[in-house]
């Protein structure tokens, strides 16, 4: 549809007669000034927006302004941001940590005392509407040539079985040699393990009783003393505890393999909580056995959660010890073995498997655990998924399960090299899981190279794609303002409003209850196209309101009263004057969202009864858990122009 500016318009635009005119023939800015304004007219026709949708700022008090790292949608309607220090490392040292509760209908915000950083941490949705955050920051990273003090991670043993030891940040290490280093954190390693041992003569009679001890091992960072070449080193040694006496000083002793002074990575922290979204506050749990930074969690079918990846407390990624909690003990346990980089992509799928996409935010070696595959958690197996184009170009790329879950296809967006790579790629790849033998095939493609694309579900069965930048973190003034729809039926894309603000990494969206999608965050490295400026954190918060909404007006489907959770026979029956309006229906499960990574979002197809008399709808809910893992969801119905209504929260248990 083409857009003609009015005469008034016109008039306006030219103002004072040919001084504009002759002024644009003179000056580009005057020329650049005219097609601004001509733009922001264009976008804001009704006929425009009908067709592409429209983007708004959102009003945000400046005691609320934050540095959103991670968001989360709550069964209460409003959305968590956690910041945590925020990529501030003067935040971090001042132990000042944010997280801000916003509620989109009255547009309010609230700070909520945050008692770690959860800055980089985990997150996913429990069965009863708590959001479980696990992982965050225990020290930032130190780059290469400003490492003053040489360090890395001390294995501390401890060969008594009838104590544990805890030995105190600052506790010193000295090396044979008689260089000191200081624990830079607490750390406490188990007993020993005794082990009796039982053997015979050959009469058949048992000798006497031997035992065996096992030392029992911990980790914790390290730090020379002083500066200097002497602190260095690359080969095994044993260390002194200085200040232990007679038997400890035998039974407790570290051993290092190399303290250098090369770039030393973040360094992950084991607490975990809860929050709860009726008390709106961070509740402890047992903490993890390992330390996670960078961590993705993914609710399972029986609603636990299961742990994966992020760097360690010594900044190592984790080499595949994962963990899975019990929301129903608040513990964590041991799980299935398996090496991922950090921040992979998990998706819970019909059976029980997970798929791993392949999209991952970043730490960890080029050539190890990159490759998509199928992850049988009971077996510990693991099938590799062929066919990816640009299979070097997955980290920073987006990925999600299509709509209806019930298809079973994945699709994989985007993404760019390993590391600071200023490669990208146009690429989209879809799986189908639902065959015998399942492969990539390519996808529609992007109009450009994308890494950190912003990709969310809608009720009407699209995916909206937003934002991201061409290059790694925006470089070089390489962010993408432009926004799309996927269609699965067609393949296809459609464009959609451009939004006004850029967002690259550390950048997140989600879908609002009232079918909105709202957009966060966003950390570039440089405000320029000479990466000269070092760049700011977006804190601005921008809110997309797709065409559906715009077509609609007043006129949405409406749900009335209905139960908030399912009957036993898995259903829920709303009163709607709409009945006969309404052509589909949807469950939406919540996002929590960060670096690309949103493994919860899913939307479920329900089989829909309409009542006899035409003023009641009954959903059927699918029984199958790894199709609708235990939690909180949105149900959505629409209308055969794809409107939708606004969500109802419903709970599956």
């Amino acid at each position: 549809m083409a857009y003609r500016p009015s005469q008034k318009f016109k008039k306006t635009l030219l103002g004072g007669g040919a001084v504009v005119v002759l002024a644009a023939l003179n000056a580009p800015a005057a020329v650049s000034f005219a097609e601004e304004k001509y733009h922001a007219y264009k976008i804001a026709q009704p006929g425009y927006k009908r067709a592409f949708g429209s983007w708004a700022p959102v009003n945000v008090p400046a005691p609320y302004s934050v540095n959103a790292i991670h968001a989360a949608l709550l069964h209460t309607g409003k959305v968590l941001l956690i910041a945590g220090s925020g990529n501030s490392q003067k935040s971090f040292d001042a132990g000042t940590f944010d997280t801000v509760l916003w509620d989109p209908v009255k547009n309010t915000f609230k700070k909520v005392p945050t008692p770690e950083d959860f800055f980089c941490a985990g997150h996913t949705q429990l069965p009863d509407g708590r959001l479980l955050v696990a992982g965050g920051t225990a020290r930032y990273e130190i780059l290469n040539g400003e490492v003053k003090k040489a360090g890395g991670g001390m294995r501390v043993k401890n060969e008594n079985p009838d104590k544990a030891v805890t030995l105190k940040k600052g506790t010193v290490f000295r090396s044979p040699s008689g260089v000191e280093y200081v624990s830079k954190f607490d750390v406490t390693v188990p007993k020993a393990k005794r082990e009796f041992e039982i053997s015979y003569f050959k009469s058949g009679q048992m000798k006497p009783w031997q035992t065996k001890v096992t030392a029992a091992e911990a980790r914790v960072f390290v730090e020379a003393r002083e500066e200097g070449p002497q602190a260095l080193t690359t080969e095994a040694a044993q260390y002194e505890v200085v200040g232990l006496k007679g038997d400890a000083a035998d039974d407790v002793y570290g051993l290092a393999q190399k303290l250098t002074t090369e770039k030393q990575d973040f360094q992950g922290i084991k607490s975990a909580y809860e929050f709860d979204p009726k008390a709106e506050k961070y509740i402890p749990v047992a903490p993890m056995k390992d330390a996670r930074w960078y961590p993705t969690l993914v609710t399972l079918e029986d609603g636990k959660v299961l742990a994966v990846s992020g760097l360690n407390d010594v900044g190592d990624v984790v080499p595949g010890d994962n963990e899975i909690y019990d929301p129903a003990t608040k513990k964590w346990s041991k799980g299935p073995f398996r090496y991922f980089p950090t921040y992979p992509s998990l998706f819970l799928t019909k059976g029980g498997k997970l798929l791993y996409s392949g999209s991952n935010a970043g730490y960890g070696p080029a050539e190890k655990g990159r490759e998509p595959g199928l992850w049988d958690l009971k077996k510990n197996s693991f099938t590799k998924l062929s066919g990816l184009t640009d299979p070097d170009q997955l980290e920073t790329s987006a990925s999600l399960l299509l709509p209806p879950v019930q298809n079973q296809k994945v699709m994989v967006l985007g993404g760019g090299g390993v590391g600071e790579s200023s490669k990208s790629t146009a690429r989209t790849s879809i799986i189908d899981l639902s065959k015998d033998s399942p492969v990539f095939t390519d996808g529609p493609t992007l109009p450009q190279g994308t890494r950190y694309l912003s990709s969310v579900l809608l009720p009407d069965d699209t995916v909206f794609t937003t934002g991201g930048s061409e290059d790694y973190r925006g470089r070089s003034g390489s962010d993408i303002l432009k926004a799309q729809f996927y269609d699965p039926k067609a393949n296809a894309f459609a464009e959609a409003a451009e939004p006004t603000v850029g967002r690259n990494y550390h950048s997140e969206a989600l879908l609002l209850p009232d079918g909105r999608v709202a957009t966060f965050g966003s950390d570039p490295l440089f405000d320029d196209k000479d990466n000269t400026r070092l760049g700011t954190f977006e804190q601005r918060i921008e809110v997309f309101t797709p065409p559906y909404l715009h077509k609609a007006g007043d006129d949405r489907p409406v749900l009335g009263e209905g139960p908030r959770e399912l009957d036993q026979n898995g259903r829920a029956t709303f009163k709607t004057k709409d009945a006969g309006r309404i052509a589909k229906a949807r469950l939406m499960r919540p996002s929590a969202v960060t670096h690309t990574t949103d493994v919860e979002q899913r939307s479920v197809e329900l089989k829909l009864t309409k009542g006899q008399n035409g003023t009641t709808v009954t959903f059927d809910v699918p029984k199958d858990r790894t199709l609708v893992p235990p939690g909180w969801y949105m149900l959505f119905v629409t209308d055969a122009n794809g409107i939708p209504s606004e969500a109802k929260w419903i709970q599956v248990d």
